[in-house]
């Protein structure tokens, strides 16, 4: 968000398709950092922000706003920065801002604002410029890993080539790492934050994959190209379902571009355990004075906005829980509810989908997901995983009976206790053939990204692939999207997931999957594929 100028007008949105892709896996990190979907403190308490932003760069004076900010609940404050665009936060400022941030027990996330929208707006910078302005305040910042996290730039590229995002982003990471810093980053999207051309996306999967440390959470910003539950919910789905870290970086109740949708936007924050920034705190000019939380700095002078953001349904004050680190948090140790008896429709020879009602959670960490299992005596076994209280079960055995039950677990790890069962048995059939290949996307010397495609070669449809290939030795999978991987020593089995089974014939899909690798040594070379 700028200060005193509205953002560019949004562009028509495009359908929000869902793409599947998943991250490396964690690795050990100074500090807060991620691991899966989540952020988590170095005792391993998933932490979920809940704060606003606040305008320091031009406000410096306003340092009692860090205490007000927290007294009325927030965990989190998101704080101005500028390296010279603006009136510039030189080391011994960004250092008081530091001891404000502790002092008043809140995480802080500060953020480089010179980049707002690069290549479109006059004056803004570049994100390597970002990170020189970070490496010349890196003193200030040594130390904090527990508290502080590096928002390395604010809405850095505008409508015009966002496609250059990705290489701008990677190599941002990178020179931060080089520097040395161990903070949890953040990065925030191109198109002015809102990345309605799903830039962020759908390269999501590269950008993690720079970060030697595997430690970079993606900020999305949400105004008017967020107007409605099911864009909110499309793009919240394709990070949750790939495994990647993601918080709602910046928000409002009303924009020049559009009516942002903040109660669907609060309210899945809080279902799927998402952290979430409003903007912001007071100060706002160019129009956008609506956006103001309080009136002239005064914390008890809410707005409308203000009252909606701290004291409203799914608001901070109801959901924010301070950080552990602080001595003053508490573990999530509430479990959710029990889900509701599944209902089972669509049954196939190899397949069926199953919904159930909804689990919910109090404990602070928020509701991360679903695991499906079938009941098969002493050892049950787990069939599939899902965000939503649905799930498309596939490569299931033909003529053959399951009996399915269902638990929720939280963001903490807090598992629900068990659903009713439900029965039900595929029907007798399939067939069909199929061939897979594989293309090695990008490559270093410590692992390598394949796409592999499945093709029905068959003259039938066929409802589910499977895909085997072997590692060469010393490899290791790190993650993986559009398919359920499993692995016996070498061998890895890959089967489809619930939405890319079916496929006609000469038809097509794909899945992808990250390696770990000693030195620069050989890829995955071939592929075998069955369908049914």
């Amino acid at each position: 968000m700028t200060h005193r100028l509205g953002l560019a007008t949004a562009a028509l949105l495009s359908l929000l398709i869902s793409m599947l892709i998943s991250p490396a896996p964690a690795h050990a990190a100074v500090g807060l950092r991620v691991s899966g979907t989540r952020i988590v403190e170095a005792n391993g308490n998933a932490f979920v922000m809940r704060g606003v932003s606040h305008a320091h760069t031009w406000y410096t004076g306003q340092t009692g706003s860090f205490a007000d900010i927290k007294a009325l609940r927030a965990n989190t404050v998101r704080v101005v920065l500028s390296g010279g665009r603006w009136p510039a936060n030189g080391t011994s400022d960004v250092a008081n801002v530091v001891s404000l941030c502790r002092q008043n027990r809140l995480i802080c996330v500060l953020e480089n604002h010179d980049t707002t929208g690069y290549g479109e707006q006059s004056g803004a910078y570049s994100l390597d410029q970002a990170v020189d302005y970070w490496s010349s305040v890196k003193s200030a910042l040594t130390g904090a890993e527990d508290f502080i996290v590096v928002n390395i730039g604010n809405e850095p590229i505008g409508n015009n080539n966002a496609s250059s995002w990705t290489a701008a982003t990677t190599g941002a990471i990178g020179r931060m790492r080089a520097l040395g810093f161990q903070h949890l980053l953040m990065v925030d999207a191109p198109n002015w934050g809102q990345d309605w051309q799903f830039t962020m996306r759908d390269n999501a999967q590269t950008v993690a994959a720079a970060d030697p440390q595997h430690n970079t959470v993606f900020s999305i910003h949400m105004y008017g190209v967020f107007d409605t539950a099911a864009e909110i919910n499309a793009y919240l789905n394709a990070f949750q379902s790939a495994g990647l870290p993601l918080v709602i970086g910046e928000f409002g109740h009303n924009h020049s571009d559009g009516d942002p949708d903040e109660d669907t936007i609060m309210a899945q924050a809080q279902s799927r355990g998402l952290g979430y920034i409003g903007w912001s705190w007071s100060g706002n000019g160019g129009g956008v004075e609506y956006l103001d939380m309080v009136t002239n700095f005064d914390a008890a002078s809410l707005t409308s906005w203000g009252q909606r953001i701290f004291n409203g349904a799914n608001g901070i004050a109801a959901t924010s829980r301070e950080a552990t680190f602080f001595g003053g948090g508490t573990p999530d140790t509430t479990a959710p509810t029990t889900p509701g008896t599944p209902s089972a429709s669509g049954v196939t020879a190899t397949g069926a989908t199953l919904t159930w009602t909804a689990s919910t959670d109090a404990g602070g960490s928020g509701l991360a997901g679903y695991d499906v299992y079938r009941e098969q005596g002493s050892t049950d076994t787990l069939l599939g995983q899902s965000v939503t209280p649905s799930i498309a079960l596939t490569g299931l055995s033909p003529a053959t009976r399951y009996e399915v039950y269902v638990r929720a677990r939280d963001g903490a790890g807090n598992q629900s206790g068990t659903s009713a069962t439900t029965a039900f048995t595929t029907t007798s059939g399939g067939g069909g053939g199929c061939t897979a290949t594989g293309s090695v996307q990008s490559q270093w010397g410590g692992g390598y990204v394949v796409q592999a495609t499945v093709t029905n070669t068959g003259t039938a449809p066929v409802t589910g692939w499977t895909v085997t290939f072997t590692l060469p030795s010393g490899h290791t999978i790190a993650g993986s999207w559009n398919a359920t991987l499993t692995t016996s020593g070498q061998t890895v089995t890959a089967r489809n997931a619930g939405y890319n089974g079916n496929l006609g014939a000469g038809g097509s899909t794909g899945f992808g999957f990250q390696v770990t690798r000693p030195g620069g040594t050989a890829t995955v070379s071939s592929y075998t594929c069955a369908a049914t």
